[in-house]
């Protein structure tokens, strides 16, 4: 499993870049990713993408509607093949990617979003 701190840097600097594909280097090709806001631009998916192509086109779908994306890390959370990021989006909204690894690369993955109390 890559450090946590580096990992997000390289994460966070891939998406503030717009750059899908190096965001995209750090998934498995049968990654599993969950959000909401897929269920949201994908509807079909119910939430779950299945595979890097189908992860390519949620992200890049989402990098098409939002010009303005920019991640600020908050924190970084390592746990036994997780790393958590917490961050804040471009409208200051917090916002967890939940990450676990098999190797030095991602399996599965999660967005969870900060509910309004």
């Amino acid at each position: 499993m890559p450090d946590a701190t580096e990992f997000s840097r390289r994460w966070v600097a891939a998406w503030n870049a717009h750059d899908l594909e190096a965001v995209l280097v750090h998934f498995h090709d049968d990654i599993v990713f969950s959000s909401p806001l897929a269920a949201q631009l994908f509807p079909e998916t119910g939430g779950v993408v299945r595979g890097k192509e189908a992860l390519r086109a949620y992200w890049g779908e989402g990098l098409k509607r939002l010009p303005d994306l920019h991640f600020t890390v908050e924190a970084v959370y390592a746990g036994v093949e997780t790393i958590v990021i917490n961050f804040r989006n471009q409208r200051g909204g917090l916002a967890n990617e939940v990450l676990v690894f098999d190797g030095d690369r991602v399996r599965t993955g999660h967005g969870t979003y900060l509910q309004d109390a």
